[in-house]
């Protein structure tokens, strides 16, 4: 099990209808910073210090379901982040004053008066692609 604590760093790759509009989307909304990149081809992302790459596959992007959760139904696939709450909010203030994106799923919160309770929302790209973003009261207790 000593793997499990080598990194803390992974490395997704997605499929973008357009990396120009999809950069944008993660740089200037969600605050993260573009990194390196093949013109017209893919483009890596700085996800809150994990790497994602955005993928020119217009055809590719893929299809989401909706799940069943205590706290209604998520879109299947996704992926996120867990911020600190200074980050969390301050992502939310972008969301709230943007005049192109809003909420997928309006922030709720979970597990309230719990160890692992948390606040999370989700946002879809330009692409379709759904992120859930989440911040914990006690983030320590994510994997306890």
């Amino acid at each position: 099990m000593d793997y499990l604590n080598r990194s803390n760093r992974f490395h997704l790759a997605i499929a973008v209808k357009s990396i120009e509009e999809s950069k944008s989307f993660y740089c200037d909304l969600m605050g993260c910073h573009a990194g390196d990149f093949e013109e017209g081809r893919w483009q890596d992302i700085n996800f809150w210090g994990n790497e994602l790459t955005l993928h020119h596959g217009p055809d590719e992007v893929a299809s989401k379901k909706r799940h069943d959760v205590e706290m209604g139904t998520v879109s299947v696939p996704h992926f996120g982040a867990h911020l600190s709450e200074e980050d969390f909010f301050s992502l939310k203030d972008r969301i709230e004053d943007s005049k192109d994106f809003d909420y997928f799923d309006k922030p709720y919160r979970r597990f309230v008066g719990k160890d692992r309770e948390q606040e999370t929302f989700f946002i879809k790209d330009p692409s379709g692609n759904v992120l859930e973003i989440k911040t914990m009261v006690n983030p320590e207790t994510l994997w306890s």
